[in-house]
């Protein structure tokens, strides 16, 4: 069997096509975020954490993320973590001012007298 060049042509645009096609695909995709599977049954310190996700697939959870960047999932109908929500909605509170101690005032030189 003998291939012409039109052939050849023609079978090279078409694998280009499903390369393309192929990596457009792949890369069309949503890079998918982190999900809960087993959730922790500790309670978290409220002051670590920094925001929170709602999840509902593939378990009903929050994921409580630390101010380290560590993800944990906990079940949502807990009284601590309905706190720790409220906590973090509410945001930073108002910092209390720095009181900074009056220094008492250098004497002055007493002029050098000789």
């Amino acid at each position: 069997m003998k291939l012409h060049g039109t052939d050849i042509l023609v079978i090279f645009c078409l694998s280009l096509f499903t390369v393309s096609t192929v990596r457009g695909s792949v890369a069309s995709q949503i890079a998918s975020r982190s999900s809960c599977v087993d959730l922790s049954t500790q309670q978290l310190d409220i002051r670590r954490l920094v925001k929170y996700e709602n999840q509902n697939i593939p378990v009903k959870a929050v994921m409580f993320i630390t101010k380290r960047g560590i993800k944990i999932c906990v079940q949502p109908d807990l009284k601590w973590v309905q706190d720790a929500i409220k906590f973090l909605d509410k945001g930073p509170g108002p910092r209390r001012p720095n009181k900074k101690r009056k220094s008492k005032p250098k004497p002055k030189a007493k002029p050098n007298g000789n």
